[in-house]
């Protein structure tokens, strides 16, 4: 049996994750700017989608931001290298170096109130490249801004991505915009945990990971690309019934794997004394997760005539039902396991 891969695509994804793995593990900011670089230029032929016209568009768009975005990058590092003697010196040119390196790395990840080409991109692309702008594409510039952050600088933006990321995807319908302005939410969250650990930065980004890729693996085999195609849908299974649980999952509803990256974050904010932080944060969570019920009440509420769970599911399916339940009650399991242990 003759089976067609895209070698091409293959090539350029390998480059794009040892471009990122070159990158956060670089001494110097130069190359670290050159792994960006090619990280960039490996991600765009990814882009590349026949079958919408938009995603010619959306690649110029791309490239255009994170070119400069990554131009800013440089400039700082080059005057970081040019001003070492007069770094710690000058109070005013330490400040002014450090706020072009975050406002560029923020741009680079679609952070609020760099946010608005974030959405216009994720709607042209097909699932896996979503998934990747999501979740690869943050990994560079989240640790690379762990190493010249300006705190006070990072609380800003990452309760404006909070913010922006729960009321603008109140009103959407297309599900990809819906996904971007999770991805800015949840931003917020790990721009928090950046600040304060690091390690639970690990934590929140692999569950994220894990959510994201479970629910948009199961909307390319659906072919759904907005609201009404999930509700007008008639083909449910058991399956299907875990799927729309991880939406639940993904906003942080007990007790589910996703509740425990902010369970944690909450507790670290609480210590570390951001009660008004922390107060906004669980407020616009709720949000969040009032437009994740939104995508699966019709389900819940049993108002389709077919029955909700079917016997005769693909046996292909096995592999997502295993993230299904190790997204939802990852949870319970380590709950489990720290009691016994």
């Amino acid at each position: 049996m003759y089976i067609n891969f895209n070698y091409n695509k293959i090539l350029f994804l390998m480059i794009m994750i040892l471009s990122s793995i070159f990158s956060i593990s670089s001494l110097s900011f130069i190359n670290l700017w050159m792994g960006m670089e090619i990280n960039l230029m490996a991600f765009i032929p990814l882009m590349m989608n026949l079958n919408n016209n938009l995603t010619s568009e959306s690649m110029m768009k791309y490239f255009l931001v994170q070119s400069l975005s990554s131009v800013n990058f440089l400039f700082a590092s080059i005057m970081l290298i040019m001003f070492l003697n007069w770094y710690q010196k000058m109070k005013f040119l330490n400040i002014f170096i450090l706020s072009i390196l975050n406002l560029s790395l923020l741009m680079k990840m679609g952070a609020a109130p760099f946010h608005f080409w974030f959405p216009k991109i994720m709607k042209s692309l097909n699932w896996m490249n979503c998934l990747i702008l999501s979740t690869w594409q943050k990994i560079i510039p989240m640790i690379s801004i762990s190493y010249c952050f300006i705190f006070k600088l990072i609380i800003i933006f990452s309760l404006a991505s909070t913010i922006m990321g729960s009321i603008m995807g109140l009103n959407q319908i297309s599900l990809q915009i819906i996904f971007a302005y999770s991805s800015i939410s949840h931003i917020g969250w790990m721009l928090m945990a950046i600040l304060l650990n690091m390690n639970f930065w690990n934590y929140y980004f692999l569950i994220y990971t894990l959510m994201n890729f479970t629910l948009m693996y199961f909307f390319k085999m659906n072919k759904f690309f907005n609201l009404k195609q999930i509700f007008s849908s008639k083909n449910f299974n058991s399956m299907n019934f875990f799927i729309f649980l991880n939406f639940l999952s993904l906003g942080g509803l007990p007790p589910f794997l996703g509740f425990l990256p902010k369970l944690m974050m909450i507790e670290l904010m609480i210590e570390n004394k951001f009660i008004f932080m922390t107060f906004m944060f669980v407020m616009f969570s709720l949000i969040n997760l009032f437009f994740y019920l939104r995508l699966s009440y019709s389900f819940f509420l049993m108002n389709f005539y077919e029955m909700k769970f079917s016997h005769n599911q693909n046996k292909n399916n096995f592999f997502l039902n295993m993230l299904n339940f190790i997204s939802l009650f990852g949870l319970i399991l380590i709950y489990l396991m720290n009691y016994f242990m």
